[in-house]
């Protein structure tokens, strides 16, 4: 991901993209996102062009867009402050990103609240981070939620935030509760150690594991997720999960896409296509199949009087996909006007809901 500065210097968060870019932009730093200005879709690395016009490609063919048809989950960001710094983190998670500031039990429960007013057919209702446990009022959220009538799932890499004893009666109460109602998806991005700690830093494979042991022992459904950047099939991918959960005796599905989800990456240095409206019946595909025709993901930016709407998990700093600050105001249809549309949603075909 390349940013400018104000005064124009040329920058990067994605420390993969170096690579990529040393060769032309000879200055590059690591920086946070709340200081800049995004300019993915004016790359001039890929893209030229594409992604400008949210009614018209490049080509003047017309756009697709998706309309809201089906609103099964409503995800909540928790806040970007996470324990640890990944070297590919789609969203700049780390112990100093707080872009977006940790949501509220009060806030999330007017969202609650609204699902009802607009009668929103929700099935589950899911957090992401930054780490979610690090929000101090995590538990009680997640209760409200559960009390609610919802599903529930936690994003999660297991490690300390989620160990705290604190974080662990609240959790456990909750399970006890509402038994069948609770995930924790866990981040795993491979199932070599060496491999996912070269991600998450050293000794992280291993501290996930405890905190897996963990909610194994003590009867939490859990999910995993995992990354395509390694390079390996889906089949070998799957085998090698399956493979590391019999070793834990975890009792997770690895040929289950909802259970051992394998996210494609998000790099947006490669040339996509733009989503023509021709393209459903080309790929043979629906727009219902896309993740933001049944899910929304309420922000609190830093700063923001108030919680913000987004058209999905993946966009969190565009403006261009921010859609006001009601689920009512949420309704509306989106223009499938970025490369994460095309790469990972349409032909990569992801879904971040379990």
């Amino acid at each position: 991901m390349v940013l400018f500065e104000p005064n124009h210097k040329v920058v990067t968060w994605q420390k993969r993209s170096f690579i990529a870019f040393t060769d032309i932009l000879p200055q590059i730093s690591i920086v946070q996102p709340a200081r800049y200005t995004w300019i993915m879709k004016d790359l001039a690395q890929a893209n030229i062009g594409k992604f400008a016009d949210p009614a018209l490609t490049a080509k003047g063919e017309d756009r697709a867009s998706v309309a809201l048809n089906n609103p099964e989950t409503l995800w909540f960001n928790t806040g970007t402050l996470c324990n640890i710094e990944c070297l590919n983190c789609y969203i700049a998670s780390s112990p100093s990103n707080d872009a977006l500031v940790y949501i509220t039990a009060d806030e999330v429960q007017d969202y609650l609240n609204q699902i009802k007013d607009r009668n929103w057919p929700i099935k589950e209702i899911a957090f992401t981070g930054g780490e979610p446990f690090m929000n101090p009022q995590m538990i009680e959220i997640t209760r409200a939620s559960l009390e609610a009538g919802y599903q529930v799932l936690i994003l999660t890499n297991a490690m300390r935030p989620m160990m705290r004893k604190s974080v662990q009666n609240g959790l456990l109460e909750l399970n006890t509760n509402y038994p069948g109602k609770l995930t924790l998806r866990i981040s795993v991005d491979h199932y070599d150690p060496a491999l996912h700690d070269a991600e998450r830093g050293a000794g992280a494979f291993a501290k996930t594991v405890v905190g897996m042991d963990w909610l194994q022992k003590n009867g939490f459904r859990m999910a995993v997720a995992g990354r395509s950047v390694f390079g390996h099939s889906e089949a070998d991918s799957r085998a090698g999960y399956a493979a590391f959960y019999a070793e834990h005796g975890y009792e997770i599905d690895a040929n289950n896409s909802g259970m051992t989800v394998l996210f494609p990456e998000m790099d947006e240095t490669i040339e996509v296509p733009e989503i023509t409206t021709a393209c459903w019946e080309i790929l043979n595909k629906s727009p219902d199949s896309i993740m933001c025709s049944s899910s929304r993901m309420v922000v609190k930016r830093k700063g923001a009087e108030k919680p913000a709407v987004l058209t999905c998990t993946l966009l969190p700093y565009e403006a261009e996909f921010e859609l006001g600050t009601t689920l009512e105001a949420a309704e509306k249809d989106v223009a499938l006007n970025h490369p994460h549309c095309a790469k990972f949603c349409v032909l990569g075909g992801a879904s971040c809901s379990a």
